[in-house]
């Protein structure tokens, strides 16, 4: 049985026809940011339910400290009240563990699972740069930290690819755009976020795509993830943490055709 749905106060992108897909983003992200490039591929065959977590994007920032549960719950209610009562959901970093929760949660709306970069629990490693852009930005300093998050977001390939005119308009857009609620989400991240549990009983299709250079959240976690999830698929991109910046087209096709396969 499903868990009952609050009222969603998260802003949404809604468009497109088809299947329901619903999109659950990264920490310190939003829905325009982390799958703007691939939208318009998502919308050619799924009607698209994007909320936008709380101190990002749409949305205001949270009074109190976020919850997996209730988050998970806030992004099911929003593409109910959009009229999408069933729906896939396609979760990248952060939102790959509310796309897991979102499905323990209320099983009968989700009909498959599409988990890019993401982790059941952060090891020390991954904990260790998460507190680093959390102080950074608590610190006020949001250039070091548009340094910090370019550096262990983007590859080294991609990088190394960069002039440096590039590399300094990449940081001033990205300090300049920081959201708000950045620090409320790795709150979550760091201090509460467990979904191994949940794994073994999710019985949806499922795709793990694997950023096979990520430095923020390593290969080893996607690995996890694909193992400890009763038959899902496993499919690898050569980039870093950010598909969409560095291969946005081949993201948005595995994405493609795994609902398309799977008929949601």
């Amino acid at each position: 049985m499903s868990t009952a749905l609050p009222v969603s106060r998260l802003g949404r992108f809604v468009g497109g026809t088809g299947p329901g897909l619903l999109l659950a983003h990264g920490a310190g992200g939003g829905i325009d940011a982390n799958y703007g490039p691939i939208m318009d591929t998502l919308t050619a065959h799924h009607t698209v339910v994007g909320p936008d977590y709380p101190g990002t994007g749409r949305t205001e920032r949270a009074d109190g400290p976020l919850t997996l549960n209730g988050l998970a719950d806030e992004l099911v209610a929003t593409a109910v009240e959009e009229g999408v009562e069933t729906f896939a959901i396609a979760g990248y970093s952060l939102g790959s563990a509310v796309a897991i929760r979102a499905a323990t949660r209320h099983p009968h709306r989700v009909t498959a699972l599409v988990l890019t970069a993401g982790f059941a629990h952060p090891n020390p490693r991954f904990r260790l740069a998460a507190n680093l852009w959390r102080d950074l930005f608590r610190a006020g300093d949001l250039e070091q930290l548009a340094a910090f998050v370019s550096l262990i977001g983007l590859s080294a390939p991609a990088l190394d690819a960069v002039s440096q005119d590039d590399l300094d308009a990449v940081l001033k857009t990205t300090a300049a755009t920081v959201p708000p609620g950045t620090p409320d989400h790795l709150d979550l991240l760091i201090d509460h976020v467990d979904v191994r549990a949940d794994l073994p009983a999710l019985a949806v299709p499922t795709l793990v795509i694997s950023t096979t250079l990520d430095q923020l959240v390593t290969p080893h976690h996607h690995r996890q993830l694909a193992e400890a999830l009763p038959g899902a698929r496993f499919a690898e991109i050569t980039t870093g943490h950010l598909p969409f910046v560095e291969q946005p087209e081949e993201w948005a096709t595995l994405i493609h055709d795994f609902l398309h396969d799977n008929h949601t």
